[in-house]
């Protein structure tokens, strides 16, 4: 009998040696040199070479309750010894409980729980269902969103960087986004603009499309935008002009939803809003490839024809979705993530006053970001600066982000659970790669 083989044990240079013969080179990479990692426990991962890092993204805001949770892992083993795989043609008492655990936290009427494998298929299923349920065909979104990288999810993202095809799904529009910092309307932004942000979604439905959508599809706070967070009322006027044409509120919560935002288990609930219609992934089961669609008993009956996913909702998954929701509820993910939020958030403010090329600091919870720029007066983007300082973070042994439509937003987003001290230290290793970067 042939044994089993293993990967591990390789240096950085030989992963990125077959990773140049093997893989995509499209693929995008955070650093200059891509960055290898080999192991991780709770806010720390490791290089083949050692080296730790303090992991301040936790894989696009992905690892919720951290690297290596035990509670996750031994739900996980222990089913995986039990039942692997079966697809949605059969019945499974996790795929139940995952779908309970939502809906009891979930705002409104959100019940009803279709199970795919990655934020792009959520929101591939929302945008068909949306259609499927008013017999409409045209989604508006907003500019500056991100929503996945499939045809469709591909065709209501309005970054140019990714979008690689010429011609997108047709029928899809995008009114402007709510961006505070670069509001168009007046500056400082204030509570006018948000009236005037709404009118020009209410512009695009009448003007550039046939006045009938499915749907208004957008985040809560847009991710890889850099972390545009609209202002207050804006959703709640958004929402009465869809709905005054007849379409549904599609609520993208894949990057802000699980306490990420603190306070509240979901970005749009500090809105007072309910969605027709919330797509979650990444951080609901710590990195196991899980996307969810939720939505209204009304609007899932609506779906007449079959569905089915081959993997979607497999045991395996599940087992990790409902160790991953039992440590955030244990934990209190949300008021958590507020009090961490509070703490980053001041250092950021402190670090942005001695250093004038840190134009914004932004977010909400675990979820802010800087927008750097030449000069805090003419707010021209510096993508070469951010470059810079990205680098220079690997150099300190912190992991961040970027984001915005001009590669110029560093973005932070930790586990849920890091905790004061780790929070402390992270932000620590930031400012000596600020100051590296004046």
């Amino acid at each position: 009998m042939t044994a089993p083989t293993f990967a591990g044990g390789k240096t950085s240079d030989e992963t990125l040696r077959g990773q140049r013969e093997y893989l995509l080179p499209s693929m995008l990479h955070m650093y200059q040199e891509p960055l290898v990692l080999e192991e991780g426990s709770g806010v720390w991962v490791r290089d083949p070479e050692g080296r730790e890092y303090l992991d301040l993204f936790a894989g696009i805001l992905t690892t919720s309750v951290g690297h290596c949770n035990p509670r996750v892992n031994e739900a996980v083993a222990a089913q995986m010894n039990r039942l692997g795989h079966i697809s949605t043609l059969y019945a499974h008492e996790l795929q139940v409980e995952a779908a309970r655990k939502l809906a009891e936290i979930a705002p409104g009427g959100l019940k009803r729980t279709f199970f795919t494998n990655s934020g792009s298929e959520a929101i591939e299923t929302a945008l068909m269902m949306a259609c499927v349920a008013t017999g409409r065909s045209e989604i508006v979104g907003l500019r500056l969103a991100y929503h996945g990288r499939s045809f469709m999810a591909g065709s209501v993202t309005a970054h140019s960087g990714w979008r690689p095809l010429a011609t997108p799904v047709a029928g899809i529009k995008h009114a402007m986004a709510p961006n505070t910092y670069r509001c168009p309307f007046r500056q400082p932004c204030d509570e006018t603009c948000v009236d005037r942000f709404v009118a020009d979604l209410e512009e695009v439905i009448v003007t550039t499309t046939n006045g009938a959508p499915a749907a208004f599809i957008a985040e809560t706070i847009q991710g890889v935008g850099g972390y545009l967070v609209p202002p207050p009322g804006y959703f709640r006027k958004a929402a009465e002009v869809i709905r005054r044409y007849g379409g549904l509120l599609i609520i993208d919560e894949v990057q802000t939803g699980f306490g990420r935002t603190g306070s509240h288990w979901f970005g749009i609930q500090h809105h007072g809003v309910e969605p027709d219609i919330m797509v979650m992934a990444k951080g609901i089961a710590n990195g196991a490839p899980v996307g969810a669609t939720l939505t209204t008993d009304e609007i899932a009956q609506a779906w007449r024809g079959k569905t089915i996913s081959t993997f979607g909702g497999n045991p395996v998954s599940m087992a990790q979705l409902c160790a991953t929701q039992d440590e955030l509820r244990v934990h209190d993910a949300p008021a958590h993530a507020q009090v961490r939020g509070e703490q980053l958030r001041a250092a950021l403010l402190e670090l942005q006053a001695g250093h004038p090329w840190m134009g914004d600091v932004r977010g909400m919870g675990l979820m802010q970001a800087v927008e750097i720029v030449r000069d805090p007066d003419s707010r021209e983007p510096d993508p070469a600066r951010t470059k810079a300082l990205l680098e220079a973070t690997r150099e300190e042994g912190v992991l961040v982000g970027l984001g915005g439509l001009h590669g110029n937003v560093v973005r932070i987003g930790p586990s849920l659970l890091i905790t004061e001290e780790e929070m402390a230290e992270g932000v620590r290793r930031l400012a000596r790669a600020v100051s590296r970067s004046d």
